[in-house]
């Protein structure tokens, strides 16, 4: 393998019911400073059907050049089809980077597209950076979140991640970009992988994602129990946030996994970050310590909490979150009345 023969940075551009998901987005960001920094273009290929009208979009969040891949086998994801087109476009473009959201479709398409491209990937990165030798240097958690290693691929290419949501930060939209925007044509090969997908319903109900929420209430083992979790939707409701949980919280069954954060879960970028009864373990802190403003209340002093916190509070969470929802309620309702 002749590594110069590789040149530019690829991000996959996952579409769900025909909308982009906010990874992609987040992903062109990064992507653009990498691009930048190897001296080379950015692109985005987007697989779907009838998809095109977002390639502008893409190009104004940074791309270059925008490959569509569009067919009606592409409407819905299935990994077979998928697989195909990306590595087609790999194969026709030669990218030295290529990203992908580490999402339940990323986590299932990057494994075997890196397979079949005989090439490495670095699962659920944290951090992306590229050294003087054109390294990329992918940094993920490592031992149960105990450290953080940082992965090389010096033999093959391309240099192949996937990265959570909310880790990287999206570029400003800026509609007087130009970029190229490009169609490929697939042929598909029906082989013993390949499945067809007979029907779909979308759930009908419709949940709040933490990842969009500026303000979180989120809890952890130190709120007790679930009934005690109505204090944090009482706060929320007067901040227009959401609650979400520690990882201990959604094993104790008091909240639903796709509300818990950290490592092994969601993370997160919100303007406010209040946590109630949460310790501070590292796998919980690399979810949430990118966020504007970390509040803590424990009663333990010595929690590790308070080490990433901007401002922090000691003393029982049932005690304390009664007299700081009395006080914004206050707030809120003089408001209203001078509205």
């Amino acid at each position: 393998m002749n590594l110069n023969d590789y040149r530019g940075v690829l991000v996959f551009v996952e579409q769900r019911s025909n909308e982009i998901q906010n990874v992609s987005l987040e992903l062109l960001g990064k992507g653009r400073k990498i691009a930048d920094e190897l001296g080379v273009s950015l692109m985005a290929v987007l697989p779907g059907y009838e998809a095109k009208k977002h390639a502008k979009l893409l190009v104004e969040y940074g791309a270059d050049k925008v490959i569509l891949v569009d067919d009606k086998a592409l409407e819905i994801f299935t990994t077979e089809p998928y697989t195909q087109a990306l590595v087609k476009v790999i194969n026709d473009e030669k990218p030295e980077v290529v990203l992908f959201g580490a999402t339940s479709i990323g986590r299932d398409l990057a494994p075997r597209i890196s397979a079949r491209l005989q090439t490495g990937l670095t699962a659920d990165c944290t951090s992306l950076e590229v050294d003087e030798d054109r390294m990329l240097l992918m940094t993920r958690p490592a031992f149960g979140g105990n450290i953080m290693a940082t992965i090389v691929s010096p033999d093959h290419r391309p240099q192949m991640s996937t990265v959570r949501p909310g880790v990287m930060t999206k570029l400003e939209r800026d509609a007087t970009r130009k970029g190229e925007i490009v169609h490929v044509d697939m042929k598909f090969e029906k082989n013993s992988q390949y499945v067809e997908v007979i029907s779909f319903e979308q759930e009908t109900e419709e949940k709040m994602d933490i990842q969009e929420s500026n303000v979180l209430i989120s809890g952890g083992r130190g709120v007790g129990s679930a009934e005690n979790f109505s204090l944090l939707y009482d706060l929320a409701d007067e901040l227009s946030g959401l609650v979400s949980a520690s990882r201990a919280a959604v094993d104790s069954g008091w909240m639903d996994h796709d509300r818990q954060v950290g490592q092994t879960g969601k993370t997160v970028r919100p303007n406010l970050y209040l946590a109630c009864g949460i310790s501070g373990a590292i796998q919980h802190v690399a979810g949430m310590e990118e966020a504007d403003l970390i509040i803590a209340i424990n009663k333990d002093k010595g929690a590790p909490i308070f080490d990433v916190s901007d401002l922090g509070i000691v003393g029982d969470v049932h005690k304390v979150l009664p007299f700081v929802i009395e006080e914004i309620k206050k707030i809120n309702d003089s408001k209203r009345i001078e509205d």
